[in-house]
């Protein structure tokens, strides 16, 4: 994969906030921006970046991996992110996984076949007294998950994308 000139105006953009000695500070940014325009950020995304922002690879690598909102492989449409730390966990957060997981028939870190749904285990999502919490594609929290609720959420997302369960 090379940069398009969309890509890289965009990364631009993020890397003119910066003084210019410290363009790796956009580093996010860039791989915000590749996952938005590709579903998940790949190994040559990486490189590209690091190459564009005058860094080695590994440290772009670093990022990618120290945070759980860059996804290293393709995903399904909707990401479900449940969190499984202690205090979820006192409060149902590895059943809420669990759960899922059977419902969709899936592992942990698993796609389901027809690609709309992958459930993965996530750490603190910053809302324990809201347990068990899970994220939605990054972007919508959602609190006190039972089974129930669960089973509502799919359904729901299921019904908007016209496929019957």
């Amino acid at each position: 994969m090379s940069l398009s000139e969309s890509t890289k105006a965009r990364f631009a953009k993020e890397v003119a906030k910066y003084p210019a000695e410290q363009k790796q500070s956009a580093v996010m940014a860039c791989l915000a921006i590749v996952q938005q325009e590709q579903g998940w950020v790949s190994a040559e995304a990486e490189a590209d970046i690091a190459e564009y922002l005058g860094m080695p690879a590994i440290a772009v690598s670093e990022v990618t991996t120290f945070y759980n909102m860059y996804n290293q492989q393709p995903v399904g449409k909707y990401k479900l992110n449940v969190c499984t730390n202690l205090p979820c966990q006192l409060r149902d957060g590895q059943k809420a996984l669990e759960h899922l997981c059977q419902s969709l028939g899936v592992e942990d870190g698993g796609t389901t076949a027809d690609g709309l749904f992958t459930v993965a285990k996530c750490e603190c999502l910053g809302a324990c007294a809201d347990a068990p919490v899970m994220l939605v594609n990054d972007r919508q929290m959602l609190s006190y998950m039972s089974a129930a609720k669960l089973d509502e959420m799919l359904a729901l997302i299921r019904a908007e994308e016209g496929k019957v369960a």
